[in-house]
């Protein structure tokens, strides 16, 4: 894979990093948060069907080995919101 390009956790198509968003579990502490902070990442289609894949079939949770609070998934479908 080229540089700066990640893979969406829900529908597993490649892009830019910049376009898609980060969810990231923070090192040491194993909390989960949106966008900033250093520790596993992962990334997800401004989408709702990758939103709702994600959600679902348990893959953000996964691939960040944590468990993803709801407030989180909350916190993206605001952003499909606005």
């Amino acid at each position: 894979m080229k540089p700066n390009y990640r893979c969406c956790v829900g529908c597993r198509k490649i892009a830019h990093k910049s376009t898609l968003w980060r969810i990231v579990r923070l090192y040491p502490s194993h909390q989960v948060q949106l966008d900033t902070g250093i520790g596993r990442s992962a990334y997800l289609c401004p989408q709702e069907s990758c939103l709702q894949l994600a959600q679902k079939k348990g893959r953000l949770g996964r691939v960040l080995k944590a468990t993803v609070p709801e407030t989180i998934f909350q916190q993206l479908r605001q952003r499909l919101v606005e």
